[in-house]
């Protein structure tokens, strides 16, 4: 391993350090939905879709402006942010944190900050495109929400949240069961299978 291998890798362990220490008095809850998320149990992704589509029902039926959205939704994280570190130990038991909870739970903030880094990555990527090709960039980025915009307007916002919301509450479960890198994969066969018959007519 390199030297900057080493660097990247000590400082990818610090960063997740700290972020087990910020995120200690939620492990308990991160645990919980981690297993929710990689469906543990076969019932939790029909559990976890209820769940989702009665949230989107009662915000569909209370139409809340989005004034009164955006400060709910604050007051709720606020009041998790006080409620959870206190209850969590209580509900879960604190005495029942085992040394396989902790690798996982040091695992799952470990993934947490590749994501972070990840994202910033792209930023970054994004960035050094508009410096050194600024016209591709304009295209793409004008062009992207373009398409971003077309698709708001013909489908209800809500509607379209609520689909993005629930392929990325499953995405983990779907990656987790493997059926992503099934349908990738057959995705791949045939658009090879696609290729090799254009290459046949060509010849």
């Amino acid at each position: 391993m390199t030297e900057g291998d080493n660097k990247s890798a000590n400082m990818l362990a610090q960063e997740t350090a700290q972020l087990e220490e910020q995120l200690q008095g939620w492990g308990e809850v991160i645990l919980a939905g981690d297993r929710v998320l990689r469906w543990e149990k076969p019932w939790f992704p029909g559990a976890l879709m209820a769940a989702t589509t009665v949230l989107f029902l009662l915000i569909y039926y209370l139409d809340p402006s989005v004034l009164t959205g955006l400060s709910c939704t604050i007051m709720l994280l606020c009041l998790a942010d006080y409620l959870v570190p206190t209850l969590a130990p209580r509900v879960f038991g604190s005495n029942k944190w085992t040394t396989e909870q902790q690798q996982r739970f040091h695992e799952i903030c470990g993934n947490l900050v590749k994501t972070q880094r990840r994202i910033i990555g792209w930023w970054k990527r994004l960035c050094a495109l508009k410096e050194e090709k600024p016209k591709m960039y304009f295209a793409s980025v004008i062009s992207s929400l373009l398409a971003v915009a077309w698709i708001g307007q013909q489908v209800h916002n809500l509607f379209l949240t609520y689909l993005i919301v629930s392929f990325l509450l499953l995405l983990p479960g779907l990656n987790q069961h493997g059926v992503i890198t099934k349908y990738a994969s057959m995705a791949k066969r045939e658009i090879n299978k696609l290729l090799k018959q254009k290459e046949k007519k060509n010849e």
